[in-house]
């Protein structure tokens, strides 16, 4: 299955936020780089991703977007 970024925050609260309005519109999201606190010694700096099927793409960052959430735009 080919994923694509959606997002791209170091905000845990938003994070969680999208995460939410995701799995409440059925769309399962994977949230990459999530252990690299280990590496930067938990000050927040490395930004996390959160993927999605490329096919729920667009459905999602619409989703996003309407919940004020800046989105990351397709490459």
């Amino acid at each position: 299955m080919r994923m694509e970024e959606i997002l791209r925050t170091n905000d845990p609260v938003t994070l969680s936020f999208a995460e939410a309005l995701l799995r409440g519109e059925e769309i399962d999201s994977f949230v990459m780089d999530v252990h690299m606190s280990v590496l930067e010694g938990s000050i927040g700096v490395l930004p996390r991703r959160m993927l999605v099927a490329r096919a729920n793409a667009f459905r999602a960052r619409a989703i996003l977007s309407d919940n004020d959430i800046e989105v990351s735009r397709p490459r």
